[in-house]
């Protein structure tokens, strides 16, 4: 098949009177929500996708509403018209980006999150442009119970941020399925935690992490990363795995596992945020492996804040 992008869509209207349409034709519509600067690992949900749906939208938009003002959304990396050409070389390529400018007002929110100044052009990466004025947006969706463990701590805005802007771009491109890496597990058990509640009409699919030949988990971030620190970074999967190992071996008392874990990420200089041995669903912590668990880790070499996970299955 040709690579192909059908349309780039910028308007929520257009977006979602275009799903409509392949739905009057018959068709199953597939999401991918990303916040752009594509790899790897973006470009294997899309794969994953095309065997869902007979039609895949990918939405880029970098969100504000996941970032407290002391983090790094002024700064996160994007290139636009390189997502389009990666996008395009995929077999099938897609059938929709949908790239909006703002989805947010957050006008009336400045202590919550100030949005940064921003060319407003296909290349500018974070478009600050506000679609309405006046009263700003003040409709937050929150997965209470969730959103409070592992990132949760540490990010206190972030899934309330990405929980909104997901739903929105869900009632506006109105899928049949929606994929999400496993890589950001927390996010992906929101998400689907979420979409049960609210009853939307839309099955979440979690996609395995994607990872360099050296076993470092892909993610935006690591183009930040010197090679030192992306070196030092490989404690965090490598360590990950001799805990997996150790359990396979007999070994089910997660303390222990999470003390290995933590001095090889110290030991290589990394500065620990977590090292949780979670229950896959519930995200609630366990003392000793007897069921199926996922093994999250955050870190930060340098500069950059890392996260990574590792099912572990009984």
């Amino acid at each position: 098949m040709e690579p192909k992008i059908q349309e780039v869509i910028t308007d929520k209207e257009q977006m979602r009177q275009w799903s409509r349409t392949m739905r009057l034709h018959g068709k199953t519509v597939a999401l991918v929500p990303t916040m752009g600067y594509l790899h790897k690992g973006h470009l294997s949900l899309v794969e994953e996708a095309h065997k869902l749906a007979d039609v895949v939208v990918v939405s880029v938009y970098v969100n504000p509403g996941q970032f407290s003002p002391s983090e790094d959304l002024s700064t996160y990396p994007s290139d636009f018209n390189g997502d389009i050409e990666k996008l395009m070389n995929i077999p099938g390529g897609v059938d929709a980006v949908f790239h909006p400018h703002n989805l947010y007002d957050y006008s009336s929110n400045q202590d919550t999150i100030e949005t940064p100044n921003v060319q407003n052009g296909i290349e500018g990466g974070v478009l600050s442009c506000l679609e309405e004025r006046g009263l700003g947006h003040e409709t937050w969706v929150r997965v209470e119970r969730l959103e409070k463990g592992l990132c949760g701590k540490s990010r206190p805005v972030f899934f309330r941020g990405v929980a909104t802007v997901v739903t929105k771009l869900f009632n506006i491109v109105e899928p049949d399925f929606a994929i999400f890496g496993k890589k950001d597990y927390q996010q992906f058990r929101i998400i689907q935690r979420m979409v049960r509640d609210l009853d939307m009409p839309i099955e979440v699919i979690g996609s395995e992490i994607v990872r360099d030949a050296d076993g470092l988990a892909l993610s935006s971030r690591n183009v930040y990363l010197s090679p030192e620190e992306r070196e030092k970074a490989l404690s965090i999967s490598r360590s990950l795995l001799r805990a997996k190992s150790s359990f396979k071996m007999g070994e089910t008392n997660c303390r222990e596992l999470k003390n290995l874990v933590i001095q090889a990420i110290d030991d290589a200089g990394g500065e620990i945020d977590y090292a949780e041995v979670v229950e896959t669903e519930s995200l609630m912590a366990v003392e000793e492996i007897t069921r199926p668990v996922v093994f999250c880790v955050a870190a930060r070499f340098g500069k950059v804040r890392l996260i990574d996970n590792m099912e572990i299955h009984v």
